[in-house]
């Protein structure tokens, strides 16, 4: 399913361990290299060097939030154009803006459907394919 579409290695952090083990099976299932972590700080140590495609992140969890997490990772060169997804149980609409004013790219409440967060990756990798076809059309214009 992955292709060339760029989306291939997904980073997830979640403090609990069967939503995680359910994440990481699902997108192992799709095709995708999968790099877990049960918080926030593991996540942010490691995105640089793992260098994900998409990183999916909890609001609440332990050592470091999500939301703390997130800003530091946009705030890192390295990082700071992966799409980041938000996973959580806060669900109030000042709760939602501030991921969003945070620098998410998505937002899913819990509980969730797994296919939701499937559906969108897949959006992100028509997405990807597409600006990476409207690159290569404008190889050697004006040149």
């Amino acid at each position: 399913m992955t292709g060339d579409t760029g989306i291939r290695r997904v980073l997830v952090a979640d403090d609990d361990p069967h939503l995680r083990d359910l994440l990481v099976l699902n997108l192992l299932a799709e095709g995708f290299e999968v790099h877990a972590f049960g918080d926030g700080r593991e996540a942010c140590r490691n995105a640089a060097v793992i260098q994900p495609d998409l990183i999916v992140l909890d609001v609440m969890m332990p050592e470091q939030d999500g939301l703390s997490a997130l800003r530091q990772i946009k705030a890192d060169p390295q990082t700071a154009h992966v799409p980041i997804v938000l996973l959580t149980a806060r669900a109030s609409d000042a709760e939602v803006w501030e991921g969003w004013e945070s620098g998410a790219d998505y937002y899913i409440t819990k509980p969730f459907d797994i296919d939701e967060l499937l559906h969108f990756v897949r959006y992100l990798q028509v997405e990807h394919a597409a600006s990476a076809a409207a690159a290569g059309s404008l190889d050697g214009y004006g040149a």
